[in-house]
């Protein structure tokens, strides 16, 4: 019970793409299990592309939150992390493989994880509401006001 109350004290969406992330590993390491004749070296390479999609999401998220205190620097700031996380897959690669202690193609499935986990989002927002007992709340109508404003905003495009 205390494993689920630290788990509702963290980001839902960031614990939704870790979960994401790891189906997606345990399903490339079932497939891969019928696939590959050396599964030591697969298994090695698929889990560090995994941990490094991992890595890379935590650090959009926090890249994301810091963002959200630069006001008009945000895009900036943005910008910098996505290039640093690309920046970073780009030598984490070129080492990988220059070095071949991994096989390059299996890491980059692995990292692409972070691409399928958004894909199953659904899946895994559901996956949580159930384990947490949770449900969405219920949209409801717009004010009149808030009405007014959007009818006012999309007259403005469409004159324009």
């Amino acid at each position: 019970m205390k494993m689920l109350e630290v788990l509702k004290s963290k980001n839902r969406t960031l614990l939704e793409m870790h979960i994401g992330i790891l189906f997606f590993g345990l399903l490339c390491q079932a497939l891969g299990a019928f696939f590959v004749e050396d599964q030591w070296f697969y298994a090695k390479s698929l889990w560090f592309g995994i941990l490094f999609a991992l890595v890379a999401s935590v650090h959009m998220y926090k890249t994301l939150d810091r963002a959200l205190w630069y006001g008009e620097d945000a895009q900036s700031q943005v910008s910098r992390g996505y290039m640093f996380r690309y920046a970073a897959a780009i030598v984490i690669f070129a080492v990988i493989g220059f070095t071949g202690v991994m096989n390059v193609l299996v890491v980059f499935l692995g990292y692409m994880s972070l691409k399928v986990t958004a894909y199953l989002q659904p899946i895994t927002h559901k996956l949580c509401n159930k384990i947490f007992n949770e449900t969405d709340p219920e949209p409801e109508a717009l004010a009149e006001e808030e009405v007014s404003y959007a009818e006012e905003i999309s007259q403005k495009d469409n004159n324009a």
